[in-house]
């Protein structure tokens, strides 16, 4: 392998998991302002949720997508497109409706079984897009450590510095994730 193509496959990797990580850190930071007292196993039971999801989801799904890829290989690109400008398109739209209407913190505290069910629904995005990575017969373990790897770094940074960001972040990330994986599927298309 040519080490400038592992070394762009890398890069778009953790770009990838950047874009992927938005929602996660968005979920991170409203919990953390919802409750500013959380226990310290919570605040860490997000991250390392969020991370073994984001990592999980996308080799499932590629493996998931392996299964039909011969069938689609011929259109790859058109298909990583499709898939990436959906889920791209999804996360900023979820993320305007947010900035036009805020959500408020729900009264009862933050359960384990809260943060497992907000990883699940946080990385549904990474399972499609694992399905988008066998298409074009990507590394799947670059991809799914690298994306697991990148929502965990986030996801803590987030913790760090969420309570000093304010509210308006979130919604705003899921802007920036969503028009980042729709770059990412151009690119896909375009190559």
């Amino acid at each position: 392998m040519d080490m400038s193509f592992a070394v762009a496959d890398l890069i778009q990797a953790v770009v990838l998991g950047v874009a992927l990580a938005m929602d996660a850190m968005a979920v991170t930071l409203s919990n953390s302002l919802c409750e500013p007292d959380m226990a310290t196993s919570k605040k860490l039971a997000m991250p390392i949720m969020f991370a073994l999801f984001q990592m999980a989801m996308p080799i499932a799904g590629y493996f998931g997508g392996t299964l039909i890829a011969p069938i689609i290989d011929a259109y790859a690109g058109i298909v990583s497109l499709v898939i990436l400008a959906f889920v791209g398109g999804k996360m900023v739209w979820e993320a305007v409706q947010e900035l036009r209407e805020p959500e408020s913190c729900s009264t009862e505290g933050l359960t384990y079984a809260t943060i497992f069910f907000e990883a699940i629904a946080t990385s549904i995005d990474a399972f499609v897009v694992g399905v988008s990575l066998a298409a074009s017969g990507a590394n799947i373990l670059l991809y799914g450590g690298a994306i697991g790897a990148t929502t965990l770094l986030c996801c803590l940074a987030v913790l760090a510095v969420g309570r000093r960001l304010g509210s308006h972040f979130g919604p705003k990330a899921e802007v920036v994730g969503g028009i980042v994986l729709i770059l990412i599927g151009l690119r896909a298309f375009l190559s």
